[in-house]
């Protein structure tokens, strides 16, 4: 963004977040979308009656309006390159203008106050092209006033635009919604807001860490707005000079390296560390609150780099973050991450009930170590087989504690000593396409190939009947897209490199993968709930739950191969 007015002047300081407010529209960022659809509307004369925009607080919604209405009426004609500064400029941007009238709608929510606009509207600009009304936070009216206002939105009088603004776009009559142009403003991303900020610090001639600056992105949440006030805040604090300390301590965040030592303990089981962790965080001056916020971010943070690896590129973090993110994704289990975001999810919510925070976040730090120790369904077997012997100590409060047997040893284990994944091998071991032999075939060729669209659709809407060299026989099920045998046999000509001859059925054939996997599935959970060894299991823990049943002959067979059925 472009400084637009200095800061310093007679009339005093002005923030951040005012003196880099945009004045046109290539100040505006991350809203191109928008601004690409405005400059071609106003090119061709095709130009809406009424504007919707909508996102969080401090996306820009109210600027943008401003120079809606600044476009409006700029020059000979409606344009959004507006390269001079003119008066009525000025006086729009300022919000000071006679023919652009903005109204808060969260205090003036009666319908008494659209009368007095439908009243006006028919009055012809002063000085203005066009009499804009910019309503903010629209979705605060009364359905009285919505009402009021339908009639003159559906057909306003031609020297009337309407731009409403709101955070809250499902509370806004889907009448009125129908009558707008909507343009969904997006939040910034911390990336971005880093930028921005690192841009804005140094035409402030401030000397700022990047840590410090992403810390401050991170606390924005996506608001532009919230960026600049804190980064105002930031300079205060350091006297012009704002380093990664000084915005912990001004946030009350903790350095990211303790963050990741907090995951390592808790991770690890190993609940005496972790609670000397967080303690020591707490006397530096951190909200056990924000210490459980900034573990669960660092939870996503590891999961998302499991599911997504190139997410380590994220220049929003720190490179301790992505040297041990990275690893600690290779070596933790997905079920372990998902069960601690789930139980930190539930830990915060308590700790902000909780008169004593810090107590709270210790028992929700004590619950997440003890449950990384808790044992697989194979381990579960063995301990209804072994009987009190083997119990864990968590069965045996009375005893005293000892050291582990060699029983329990095997039982127990660390997440973070789990051997990495394994990554996928190779199409058929040689780099080349598995032959093609059934229709199973087929979708694990899609699988290969990344089409998880088409994959998709044979699993779930294809009936196979039979698969022969050159040639698949299927029917359909009825929500099946036209164009997708042409489909099927495109892409299978293209994987294979031989002709394919797609032959649809009117009906026949198997139920589609996905049922035939649904009701095998259904089948091994009835067929489990009655083995003898769970009903000890469920016995012996209450509560406990059965959530997925796989086939021992599964299990048996190599990791890199399902056990197929027979199939077409």
């Amino acid at each position: 963004m472009s400084e637009t007015t200095s800061g310093a002047s007679n009339a005093g300081y002005r923030v951040l977040a005012r003196k880099y407010r945009p004045s046109t529209f290539a100040d505006l960022v991350g809203q191109e979308a928008m601004v690409r659809t405005l400059a071609n509307a106003f090119a061709t004369g095709r130009i809406a009656q009424a504007y919707m925009l909508t996102g969080v607080r401090g996306v820009g919604k109210t600027t943008t309006a401003r120079l809606i209405a600044r476009a409006l009426n700029y020059g000979d004609a409606p344009s959004i390159d507006m390269p001079e500064l003119t008066a009525h400029c000025a006086a729009i941007l300022e919000s000071r203008h006679m023919d652009v009238i903005e109204m808060d709608a969260a205090s003036n929510t009666g319908v008494d106050n659209m009368r007095e606009i439908i009243e006006s509207v028919r009055y012809a600009p002063v000085s203005a092209r066009y009499k804009v009304y910019i309503i903010d936070e629209v979705h605060m009216l009364s359905k009285s006033a919505f009402n009021a206002l339908l009639k003159t939105l559906e057909e306003p009088p031609a020297h009337v635009k309407f731009i409403f603004a709101t955070t809250e776009i499902r509370k806004v009559p889907v009448t009125i919604l129908s009558r707008c142009q909507r343009f969904d403003l997006k939040r910034f991303t911390t990336a971005l807001l880093f930028d921005h900020l690192k841009a804005i610090a140094a035409k402030e001639n401030v000397e700022a860490e990047d840590e410090a600056l992403r810390m401050i992105a991170r606390a924005a949440e996506g608001s532009a707005r919230d960026g600049l006030s804190l980064l105002d805040q930031a300079i205060a604090y350091g006297d012009a000079r704002i380093t990664a300390a000084d915005v912990q301590s001004m946030l009350g965040l903790m350095d990211r390296s303790r963050t990741i030592e907090l995951f390592d303990a808790v991770m690890s089981g190993d609940a005496p560390r972790a609670i000397t962790e967080i303690e020591s965080q707490h006397e530096a001056g951190g909200d056990p609150t924000t210490i459980l916020t900034d573990l669960a971010d660092f939870v996503h943070w590891v999961t998302r780099l499991k599911v997504v690896p190139d997410a380590v590129k994220d220049a929003s973090r720190t490179e301790i973050e992505r040297t041990r993110g990275k690893d600690y994704a290779q070596r933790i289990g997905m079920a372990h991450l998902s069960r601690a975001w789930q139980m930190l999810l539930k830990g915060i919510k308590e700790t902000e009930l909780q008169g004593n925070a810090l107590m709270a976040a210790e028992m929700v730090l004590i619950r997440l170590a003890y449950a990384a120790d808790l044992p697989s369904g194979e381990e579960l077997v063995a301990l209804a087989r072994s009987g009190d012997r083997a119990a864990p100590a968590a069965a045996r409060p009375s005893s005293p504690p000892q050291a582990p047997s060699a029983e329990r040893a095997a039982i127990q284990r660390s997440p973070l000593a789990l051997k990495p994944e394994p990554a996928p091998p190779p199409l058929d071991g040689k780099g080349e396409t598995r032959p093609v032999a059934s229709f199973r075939d087929i979708v694990a060729l899609a699988g290969e190939r990344r089409d998880i669209k088409l994959k998709q659709q044979l699993e779930t809407l294809v009936r196979p009947i039979r698969v022969a060299p050159g040639q698949i026989e299927i029917a359909f099920e009825p929500n099946a897209p036209q164009g997708l045998a042409n489909e099927i046999q495109r892409k299978l000509e293209a994987w294979t490199g031989g002709r394919w001859m797609v032959v649809v059925a009117r009906d026949g054939g198997e139920k589609p993968l996905a049922h035939q996997a649904r009701d095998r599935r259904e089948g091994l959970f009835l067929e489990a709930r009655g083995h003898p060894d769970v009903r000890a299991i469920l016995a012996r823990f209450p509560g406990a739950e059965i959530t997925d049943v796989r086939d021992s002959h599964e299990i048996a067979a190599s990791p890199n191969e399902e056990k197929e059925d027979e199939s077409p």
